[in-house]
């Protein structure tokens, strides 16, 4: 996996670790190395020269819509073939390897269940195509686990979004895999339905699993993952503790758009917060606040427009869309 290493400036940049090949005998060594694997479709790179490794635990893997996170999960289960560079799981290759996929459980995005299906039928059927030995044991196991006894019976068409990620989830682990990669499970689920998820495979990881869970959403994955890797443009653009990826996100420019009855009076009394780096006029009337810490800017503004008996009528935020955030820490 990369690492971060300080640069003289105080930094952080992404550097790869050179892994040799993992031994599955040997505890918390690699389980998946990716080296230099580039994959495009004609003219489109999804995934350029990325090389990384995962051990046991749960790590995340965040990046915008589009950053090729599911083509590269794809490249790490042997859905695809690299168009460059190579992928080893369990110090194995991917591609044509049947042995090797029983030990894998996958959950893709947008995979399809037969609402006609009660959810104990589903995960029958996936135990039948893992050819697992006894299958009522099987799926008595994952179905328990996933905390869905009580709907088993029921059909999937009829279960919300969090109850049919659940039962995906135990037809991806009935056969009892080494490694799991889940591609955005907590998309769609309500708050409530995130958290019961989120425990589930955190205590998964803690057994030994290696678990992938892939977001685009930084909260998701940082309430969760011991390790994060940060993929944009399908570039590896950070990795390493969440705590590193959450401080750079935290001295990333925000740049604001403020209203209010007297814009020149309010300018000249933000440039006095220590959190303010500059002002402009933007020609229709509003000032445009550069800051690095927003929070004591979100204080400051309020603050001020009490002290010089100034109103605000419009705090709006410019650049605060996830792309442009996961675009900041991957010019970094």
């Amino acid at each position: 996996m990369a690492t971060f290493d300080q640069e003289p400036g105080g930094g952080a940049v992404a550097v790869p670790e050179t892994d040799a090949v993992p031994d599955p005998e040997v505890p918390n060594g690699p389980t998946i190395v990716v080296r230099n694997v580039s994959k495009w479709f004609g003219d489109v790179v999804s995934v350029n020269d990325v090389s990384l490794s995962v051990r046991p635990g749960l790590t995340g893997l965040l990046g915008p819509n589009g950053a090729g996170k599911t083509t590269l999960l794809r490249l790490i289960c042997g859905l695809a073939r690299p168009s460059d560079g190579e992928v080893r799981v369990l110090g194995q290759p991917v591609r044509n390897n049947p042995d090797l996929y029983k030990r894998l459980g996958v959950m893709s995005e947008h995979q399809a269940t037969y609402d006609f299906m009660t959810g104990r039928q589903f995960v029958e059927l996936n135990a039948q195509l893992q050819r697992v030995t006894d299958v009522k044991t099987a799926v008595d196991r994952a179905i328990e686990r996933v905390d869905m006894k009580d709907a088993e019976g029921r059909k999937l068409g009829g279960y919300s979004r969090g109850m049919r990620q659940r039962m995906r989830l135990a037809a991806v682990m009935v056969h009892d895999p080494e490694i799991l990669l889940l591609d955005e499970p907590l998309s769609g689920t309500d708050p409530r339905q995130r958290i019961e998820f989120q425990n589930l495979v955190v205590e998964m990881a803690r057994e030994g699993r290696t678990i992938m869970i892939s977001s685009h959403i930084l909260e998701e994955v940082e309430a969760v993952a011991d390790r994060i890797l940060l993929l944009v443009g399908g570039k590896l653009a950070a990795a390493g503790d969440y705590r590193v990826i959450r401080q750079k996100l935290s001295e990333r420019p925000y740049i604001v758009r403020v209203g209010a009855t007297d814009v020149r009076a309010l300018a000249a009394r933000l440039m006095q917060e220590s959190s303010v780096e500059s002002i402009s006029m933007d020609g229709e009337g509003f000032i445009q606040v550069l800051s690095r810490n927003v929070r004591e800017l979100q204080m400051a503004l309020p603050r001020a427009a009490g002290e010089i008996g100034v109103r605000l009528n419009r705090v709006d935020p410019l650049d605060d869309s996830l792309e442009s955030v996961f675009a900041y820490l991957a010019d970094r």
